[in-house]
């Protein structure tokens, strides 16, 4: 048996696990999925993982080879709407089980990137916490989800996620969210890595009490109002400081008077889980701070705890530039999966494709890094057609009738782009208008 075969019999198995017990997957136990249908549960949940971007009534034509007894779009409808809220979730996980990360910094830290985006659908004002009105970007309003997951730089692959409405977004409640559920795997730590908007104290002590690391990117304007203005004036430092947190403003209750401007008033207004239940109970955090150049006139500022024996500046500024692998993952997962082109506006079915298309994202990453290559004299280094790679996974994935498997890990191979490294493109931010669902094919 080939990988690609092992790896769809471990998503196919664990698809059976759950319909086996598929009354704990359904909004009505013993009532849902109990009769022979055409589209079993089992059926169901493979069918949507490997759907692609045209509409349903031709996605089931294709799924059921144009056979004449294929199933009608209301029964596709009917059957969806059985589902329970977190079904899809539940099989990420469990998918996700089964791999554990292969490449890790320095053979124990396992890199995770953590970042927003939104995935605009079909307009429906009924949907309050995720309608916009019109405006200069849509004539007509559209709705909006926001997807906050985590994402394995070195591995490729997706860990977990927050699907908030848009409206409704909170990207620290999000991220702290992420780092208690995360489990890192035996012998391995966590280096969570975010960008500009996730910057909080919440999210440093939820980090620090897990006993994981974080780098997290700061402006100017911002780390000062957070951290304080008694930071070195230069362009650029590696300074250590340390704040005390407290809820009161009464000098006369601090723990520390001698450090009087190390500390930091929380409003009440905001959200820190780590302040003692009674009294005036103060929580005393270390930081790294960073500021480097960046070579075109600007700085970067990172605000971390990894220490200082172990990561030096540059390793950092390492760090953070792979980041920038969460972005192209999104771009991937959006079109080349086809995220965007969702096939229902109702936001739990939304949530469900989304979920659908994480687990597909994963499964054709796990054949994909596992796909050997031989070693050839080029001009450049060449890296996987991630398009093509995707698209003859996710082709591998739906053959359920007994069809002769392709030579995924030739095709694989076969296919390939040379990496240029200096290569540097202004990055294009553009509204992603939904596809309406009579015009797809």
């Amino acid at each position: 048996m080939t990988n690609p075969e092992k790896i769809k019999q471990i998503l196919l198995s664990e698809i059976e696990k759950m319909n086996q017990h598929r009354k704990d997957f359904c909004k009505r136990p013993g009532i849902d999925f109990t009769r022979d249908r055409k589209i079993a549960f089992d059926t169901l949940l493979h069918f949507q993982i490997s759907m692609e971007s045209g509409s349903v009534n031709h996605e089931l034509l294709k799924y059921f080879n144009f056979d004449a007894k294929t199933p009608s779009l209301s029964a596709f409808y009917q059957q969806r709407a059985k589902l329970s809220d977190d079904v899809f979730q539940k099989l990420f996980y469990n998918f996700n089980t089964h791999f554990k990360p292969k490449s890790l910094l320095k053979g124990r830290y396992q890199l995770l990137a953590c970042d927003g985006s939104g995935f605009t659908f079909t307009r429906n004002p009924k949907d309050t916490e995720s309608y916009y009105n019109p405006s200069g970007r849509s004539e007509k309003g559209y709705n909006q989800m926001y997807l906050v997951p985590l994402y394995d730089l070195l591995n490729k692959v997706y860990t977990d996620a927050v699907i908030q409405p848009m409206r409704k977004r909170n990207e620290f409640a999000a991220l702290y969210e992420l780092i208690d559920r995360h489990t890192p795997y035996s012998g391995t730590v966590p280096i969570f890595i975010a960008d500009r908007g996730f910057h909080a104290y919440n999210v440093f002590a939820h980090a620090i009490e897990n006993r994981a690391f974080f780098v997290i990117r700061a402006t100017d304007t911002k780390m000062k109002r957070l951290l304080g203005c008694d930071l070195p004036n230069e362009d650029e430092f590696d300074i250590r400081v340390t704040r005390y947190l407290t809820r009161s403003h009464s000098k006369q209750k601090y723990l520390h008077p001698e450090s009087e401007d190390q500390y930091r008033y929380i409003c009440r207004d905001v959200t820190f889980d780590y302040f003692p239940d009674e009294g005036y109970g103060e929580y005393e955090i270390s930081l790294r701070v960073l500021r480097f150049p960046l070579g075109n006139g600007t700085y970067e500022n990172i605000i971390t705890n990894l220490p200082e024996n172990e990561f030096c500046a540059k390793e950092i500024k390492e760090i953070y530039h792979l980041r920038w692998g969460i972005e192209t993952s999104f771009c991937t997962l959006k079109h080349t999966i086809a995220t965007v082109n969702f096939h229902s506006k109702s936001r739990q079915m939304i949530t469900h494709e989304i979920w659908a298309r994480l687990i597909l994202f994963n499964f054709c990453s796990y054949i994909t890094e596992q796909v050997a290559f031989e070693k050839q004299k080029r001009k450049h280094i060449h890296q996987v057609d991630f398009s093509i790679a995707f698209k003859t996974c996710r082709y591998f994935l739906r053959l359920h009738s007994g069809e002769k498997p392709p030579d995924v890990e030739g095709l694989i191979r076969k296919h390939t782009l040379p990496v240029r490294p200096d290569r540097n493109f202004a990055r294009q931010q553009r509204f992603q208008v939904p596809v309406s669902f009579t015009y797809r094919f």
